[in-house]
């Protein structure tokens, strides 16, 4: 109940509110910010604003009330469903000013709503987030990304928006998986009201997350907020469309001060979409340009649990072949016949090598003896022709 109070005096993420509960236990704390007993004065000040206009204990016991009857439920870090990688942002230190990114300390509580165990929901997950102007590209690419770690057991993690959020959570419950919603706002609000249909799908075979109580409004500011815990929740965080001002790219700069795996799904440089991502590659090393499910995997994966080979064209017959054999190929003429003296002057090799070497292209099929010559074998030609 206390902790609940303390998510509706200050925004999730407070520093000193959650330095105080850690120090004096969540009770302790509530009275002594309702008694105007804290360091901080901007922290005062929003407490005196709100407790003017209700009585926050009463506010939780609502919330509790209303969390019943929508099938919701409170998790706190006593609890053995807390997810353990979140406690990681109580040394996340940020260079960025404001105080968003000055107050990035671990959830109070998280509601909850869904069947699923949150610390099994998050042990095997990856976020994939971008634009909600996403492109046709960018809703391919995350679609593949998604329907795959879905398909290979791993939790998609995203934030329930339009575009590139929508598409992640629509792929992994397309492919039977497990998806996680981690909202800014009660998880009783569908936001954006175009999403209530996905938000139940979602409810119902995943999990709705958000630190804050059940009626709580979708303000600006929190999405912000709410990033952090896509960040620190996730084995890693998939960005595959972002533009130069995204939640997006904030939410990676979270991910990389967190050393979690940071992946970044490179666009046409002429999209004003794929901005953000561009910028992302070339500002830090340790984000990894990916470009398919597979590379996604070897970067979250165990070491040796998945391998992504290395793209390729198609494999002819003459890429086995050694220097000789290839400088001998090489000079037979497109048309007609060459005399194998004709080929060791072209070739630069003796007639002996060429001679031998020539056996050995005509049992790979690659020559053919004709009118007294060595010649290229016809191409094949397509049936019916």
């Amino acid at each position: 109940m206390a902790r609940i109070a303390l998510t509706w005096l200050a925004e999730p993420g407070n520093r000193t509110v959650w330095a105080m509960t850690r120090n004096d236990g969540a009770p302790a704390t509530l009275d002594r910010l309702l008694s105007g007993d804290n360091p901080d004065p901007a922290l005062r000040a929003a407490v005196l604003a709100r407790t003017g206009s209700a009585d926050p204990r009463r506010l939780a016991e609502a919330a509790l009330r209303r969390a019943k009857r929508l099938g919701a439920r409170v998790v706190i870090p006593a609890d053995a469903e807390w997810p353990r990688r979140v406690e990681e942002l109580s040394t996340l230190e940020l260079d960025s000013g404001g105080r968003i990114s000055h107050d990035t300390r671990p959830p109070l509580c998280l509601w909850v709503r869904g069947g699923r165990l949150l610390d099994e929901s998050f042990h095997r997950s990856v976020a994939v987030v971008g634009a909600r102007a996403a492109t046709g590209y960018g809703n391919h690419v995350t679609t593949d990304i998604a329907y795959g770690l879905a398909e290979q057991g791993w939790s998609v993690v995203s934030g329930g928006a339009f575009g590139i959020d929508a598409a992640a959570h629509r792929a992994a419950l397309a492919a039977g998986g497990l998806t996680v919603a981690v909202l800014a706002c009660g998880v009783d609000r569908p936001y954006p009201v175009g999403n209530t249909a996905l938000f139940e799908r979602i409810a119902d075979a995943g999990l709705l997350i958000s630190e804050w109580p059940p009626g709580s409004d979708p303000l600006r500011h929190r999405f912000l907020i709410r990033n952090r815990v896509i960040a620190a929740a996730t084995v890693g965080t998939v960005v595959v469309e972002a533009a130069a001002r995204s939640g997006a790219v904030q939410t990676m700069g979270r991910v990389l001060a967190l050393r979690r795996k940071a992946m970044v799904v490179p666009g046409p440089i002429t999209s004003a979409m794929s901005v953000g991502c561009h910028r992302l590659l070339r500002a830090d090393p340790a984000a990894r340009l990916v470009t398919n499910l597979q590379q996604v995997l070897e970067e979250v994966g165990s070491i040796g649990e998945y391998y992504a080979d290395s793209p390729r064209g198609r494999v002819h017959d003459r890429d086995t072949l050694d220097e000789e054999s290839a400088l001998v190929l090489e000079a037979v003429p497109r048309r007609g016949v060459a005399s194998p003296d004709q080929l060791a002057a072209t070739a630069g090799l003796s007639l002996r090598t060429v001679l031998r070497r020539l056996s050995l292209l005509e049992m790979a099929a690659l020559v053919v003896r004709r009118d007294g010559g060595i010649a290229l074998p016809p191409r094949a030609r397509p049936p019916g022709r």
